[in-house]
């Protein structure tokens, strides 16, 4: 059906009246079957303070809550796997390795084609799709986990399906820049961002719980799938009949083309992999680290229930991300990104020289700091590269720069998912090889500093970059 209606009021097809807001004289909105919006421009100062910005609202609230369960699906094999061997699942240390990183391997590579979806399919299209997509990984999990003798590829393709929340990031992000103008998108995104990373921190904290509730001196390791497909269904039923699709979202394949030809790019992906790979990769693996190196407080008990305090760690890296972009504003992303590179290095370097101790409280509040810092680093580094991009075309701001930059943030965003993959496989050579993991930390700790020795000569050091205070 191409037959268009228009809900707006009639007076939005008329003059506007006098006092109203200057408007750049974009058509008025017109509303079609399957809540498709045509002449949306939030540029447009009149069409956004009558209509758009309640619109775009809406449809925020819905995106964060779909990109939320996105981030829980996607860690929740992180947590369960601390409880396989209770519930009688016969691991190596390798697999369970494997079972953790795979779904970060497979997020971060349905995030390319995942940016470019919302144009074909329509935002509030493809959040339906996206948020059904959730049913697959969480139906695996009970079906897998309800049997100890599962053999390990099934549970490594159940663990695979969990990407499917991790693509979930790059379409929302994608999504929900169509819907604010230039002036709020930093604000609407960083939401967006802070929202879906937050699912990390929740499924850390409900899980254990409601796994070892009533269970006794078992885990009821089903329930960890069950308990977010209501919510899952929720999300879908909300996109569906609150969202919209813009008609006017559009692929932008040359952008990403040429923002794949950018030297920059690569540099930032590779710092966006220091920092939000470092988030993500040590959220996944810290309740095995917790658990092997100090068992006693893998979890807590209260009640008739088990408390993981693994969580605190993602929820402080989400929380941390916004501060990441605010002073990079006022100090420039470059010097806050080599800070947050620099505190990394030397609380890793803490982190190894103290495991020996045996002191859990001391080893949480360095992973803390930890978290902290890599949050920081993300935001810093996420801020860095429309400016990049902007300095490197002449500083113009022309839309081509500002189309290669928006594309390049959706690349980076996926590039530095792999850094989810790489710790945790990290982890499981340097525990294969030695029994332990501190060369893996060694490693960590010459990235961190090669990182912000690269930060530093060419972001900093360089006199044309440094003052426009990238």
């Amino acid at each position: 059906m191409t037959q268009t209606t228009s809900s707006a009021p009639p007076a939005a097809t008329t003059s506007p009246a006098i006092g109203a807001p200057a408007t750049t004289g974009a058509p008025p909105l017109a509303f079609r079957q399957g809540r498709w919006i045509d002449g949306w421009n939030p540029e447009d100062t009149a069409q956004w303070e009558s209509q758009g910005r309640s619109i775009a609202r809406r449809n925020l609230n819905w995106s964060i809550f779909a990109e939320f369960l996105g981030f829980v699906v996607w860690q929740l094999w992180s947590i369960v796997v601390v409880a396989l061997p209770q519930a009688g699942f016969d691991l190596t240390t390798g697999e369970i390795f494997w079972l953790i990183s795979i779904p970060s391997l497979v997020g971060a590579t349905l995030r390319i084609p995942y940016s470019f979806v919302v144009a074909k399919f329509g935002g509030r299209n493809w959040t339906i799709v996206s948020a059904a997509l959730l049913l697959l990984p969480t139906l695996a999990m009970v079906f897998c986990l309800s049997n100890p003798e599962t053999p390990f590829p099934m549970l490594l393709g159940a663990a695979a399906l969990a990407g499917f929340g991790g693509g979930n990031f790059a379409s929302s992000m994608s999504n929900i820049t169509f819907f604010y103008p230039q002036r709020e998108k930093g604000w609407a995104l960083g939401l967006n961002a802070a929202g879906g990373n937050l699912g990390a921190s929740v499924a850390q904290f409900v899980v254990p719980i409601v796994i070892t509730i009533g269970a006794g001196a078992s885990v009821n390791l089903p329930i960890a799938g069950w308990i977010w497909i209501p919510f899952i269904l929720v999300a879908m039923f909300g996109a569906a009949r609150y969202m919209n699709n813009l008609s006017n979202a559009k692929a932008d394949f040359s952008g990403s083309a040429a923002a794949l030809r950018e030297p920059h790019l690569w540099l930032l992906a590779l710092l966006y992999i220091g920092t939000f790979g470092s988030f993500i990769g040590f959220a996944s693996v810290f309740p095995k680290l917790i658990a092997d190196q100090f068992p006693d407080f893998s979890t807590i008990a209260v009640g008739g229930a088990s408390v993981s305090l693994a969580f605190m760690g993602a929820l402080v890296g989400s929380l941390a991300r916004p501060y990441g972009g605010r002073l990079a504003d006022r100090f420039g992303g470059a010097r806050i990104t080599m800070l947050a590179f620099a505190s990394m290095a030397l609380v890793t370097v803490a982190v190894l020289l103290t495991l020996p101790l045996g002191q859990f409280w001391l080893f949480l509040a360095l992973f803390l700091v930890l978290f902290a810092s890599a949050g920081i680093g993300n935001g810093s580094t996420y801020r860095m590269v429309p400016v990049v991009f902007a300095v490197r075309g002449g500083g113009t701001g022309d839309v081509s720069t500002q189309r290669k930059a928006a594309a390049a943030l959706g690349l980076i965003s996926a590039i530095g998912a792999y850094g989810g993959f790489l710790i945790p496989q990290a982890l499981n050579l340097s525990f294969q090889s030695t029994g332990a993991y501190g060369a893996a930390f060694v490693g960590f700790i010459a990235a961190y500093v090669v990182l912000l020795v690269l930060t530093w000569a060419v972001y900093v050091r360089s006199g044309r970059l440094s003052a426009h205070k990238i």
